[in-house]
């Protein structure tokens, strides 16, 4: 009974993935496969046209949507781990309330937070409207509707989900070691070079994955704040579901991005050295 205790211990998690993962999942690879319509229903024929049609027939925004979700997830990087570092090493006592504020704006809707930055980004809106009217930028000026703002919109959202584990990984880092390489003569670059970046490497891989993901399939900035020219995969999802009701269609999208996102995180934990990371988060 001790041997099958670790066993029935872990059952309750597998029934809950198995439940509400692996059935779902199979159910939506079962109508990728099926030819129909929401009239006359739909039928299994094993229709792998159904992933060739999708994938040509949407091919730019799946471009688009990768192209967008990998500038925003370098931008969350770029921003987030210096916000990261200087909460774990210069914040002080003074740490949770930082990560507090940092916080904060989940407790409004993630849609609520879009429509609000689209008021800010609208051509006469709280932010440009005055400069317009102070003749500090031209009147055809705009940034709504624009690819930056959708970029923009998701390292908004995103960022906490990148700030978070590069802190957690930072905040153990045992300040000994980065003064014990001071007294090896590194100077501070090379200390962070050497030292501290390898050891927050674990924060970093989780937090590209923890932002590149979502920020890919993400439908709501580019709804909100892109329009009609930079539509995303996850808008040509939702429509082919909610609007078009060509189920087939959607789940042969649903996978395809699926397994290129898993293919994706492969290459990029093979690139940076999964084994590595492992042994850095593991000290």
């Amino acid at each position: 009974m001790k041997r099958l205790t670790p066993y029935l211990l872990a059952l309750p998690s597998w029934m809950w993935l198995a439940i509400f993962l692996v059935v779902p999942m199979v159910a939506m690879l079962s109508v990728s496969l099926q030819t129909g319509n929401a009239i006359d229903g739909y039928a299994m024929t094993f229709s792998v046209s159904n992933y060739t049609n999708a994938i040509s027939q949407f091919s730019t925004q799946f471009v688009r949507s990768f192209v967008y979700g990998g500038l925003a997830t370098l931008a969350m990087l770029v921003i987030g781990y210096p916000v990261a570092y200087w909460i774990a090493f210069k914040a002080g006592a003074r740490k949770s309330m930082y990560l507090f504020l940092l916080l904060l704006p989940f407790f409004v809707s993630f849609v609520l937070r879009t429509i609000s930055w689209g008021f800010m980004l609208a051509d006469d809106g709280i932010l440009f409207g005055p400069l317009k009217s102070a003749g500090l930028l031209p009147t055809e000026f705009h940034v709504l509707a624009t690819s930056v703002a959708v970029i923009g919109g998701l390292t908004y959202n995103f960022l906490p989900f990148m700030i978070l584990p590069i802190y957690v990984a930072l905040e153990r880092v045992d300040p000994r070691v980065v003064e014990a390489a001071y007294d090896l003569y590194c100077g501070r670059f090379a200390a962070f070079r050497r030292v501290v970046l390898p050891l927050s490497l674990p924060g970093v891989f989780a937090g590209v994955l923890m932002t590149f993901v979502p920020a890919v399939a993400d439908p709501v900035n580019a709804q909100i704040l892109g329009g009609t020219s930079n539509t995303m995969i996850g808008n040509i999802i939702q429509t082919e579901y909610l609007t078009n009701l060509n189920y087939p269609t959607a789940a042969a999208l649903s996978f395809t991005l699926m397994a290129v996102l898993l293919v994706g995180i492969f290459l990029y934990a093979r690139a940076l050295g999964t084994e590595n990371v492992l042994e850095a988060a593991a000290r």
